[in-house]
C-alpha cells in the first residue's frame, strides 16, 4: 500500500512509480486520501481530473467512502487480494479534513464553517459507525457510552504518563530506524549536539 493525498496526486513521481508497477505487475495499491483540499486549495482548483481513481489509464481504480470504516475495511481487503493476482490498483478514499492542514492553517480561509458543520452532521465517520452499530444491534447505547468512558480514562492515564516520561536523548536518534551500523548524518556531531525539550 502506498498512501498519498489529493495534492500529491498531481506529482509526477507517483505516475513514474505506477508506470513501473504496471509494467512489472507489482502487487501494490495506490491509496489516494482525498480530503478535498490540498493544503488550502480545493481539488477543483488544483486538479483537472478530480476523479483520482481514474487516472491510471490501464491501471484500474475504485472510489470508496473514506468516512465509512466498514467500507474502507472491505475495499482494502478486496484490493489487497486483487493486486496479488492482477498487479497495481488505484483506491481513492473520499474523506474530509475538519481542521487546517498544519499548525499555521486555521482551515477556515478557503472553506466556510457551515461546510465543516454540514460534514460533521451528515458524514462524520464516528457517528456513521455508531449508527451502524446501534442499527444492527451489535451493541447497546449504554455499552457504547461505557466503552467511551473507559477509552477516555485510558487516554488521560497515558497522557499523564507521557508528560512524566523523560525527554529522549541523542542515543535514541536511530532507535527503531532501519539503518546500518555506523550510519551518520553529514554535518552532525552527535556528541556536540544540544538536546533540550521544546
Amino acid at each position: 500500500m502506498a498512501l498519498y493525498g489529493d495534492g500529491a496526486a498531481n506529482q509526477g513521481q507517483l505516475y513514474e512509480a505506477a508506470n513501473m508497477a504496471a509494467l512489472w505487475k507489482l502487487p501494490i495499491v495506490y491509496v489516494c486520501e482525498n480530503n478535498n483540499y490540498a493544503m488550502g486549495t480545493s481539488t477543483s482548483r488544483h486538479a483537472n481530473n478530480t476523479d483520482f481513481y481514474t487516472r491510471g489509464e490501464k491501471i484500474p481504480g475504485i472510489k470508496v467512502n473514506g468516512m465509512n470504516v466498514l467500507a474502507v475495511k472491505e475495499a482494502t481487503r478486496w484490493a489487497g487480494a486483487y493486486v496479488k493476482e492482477n498487479g497495481p490498483l488505484y483506491l481513492e478514499l473520499n474523506t474530509y479534513r475538519y481542521h487546517g492542514h498544519s499548525m499555521s492553517d486555521p482551515g477556515v480561509t478557503y472553506r466556510t464553517k457551515d461546510e465543516i458543520s454540514e460534514v460533521r452532521k451528515t458524514r462524520d465517520p464516528v457517528e456513521t459507525v455508531r449508527s451502524m452499530i446501534l442499527e444492527h444491534n451489535w451493541s447497546t447505547e449504554k455499552e457504547l457510552k461505557d466503552f467511551e468512558k473507559e477509552v477516555r480514562k485510558n487516554i488521560e492515564k497515558e497522557v499523564e504518563q507521557i508528560r512524566k516520561d523523560p525527554f529522549p536523548g541523542p542515543e535514541s536518534l536511530r532507535q527503531d530506524v532501519a539503518c546500518t551500523e555506523g550510519h551518520f548524518i553529514r554535518g552532525v556531531t552527535y556528541e556536540d549536539s544540544t538536546w533540550e525539550r521544546v
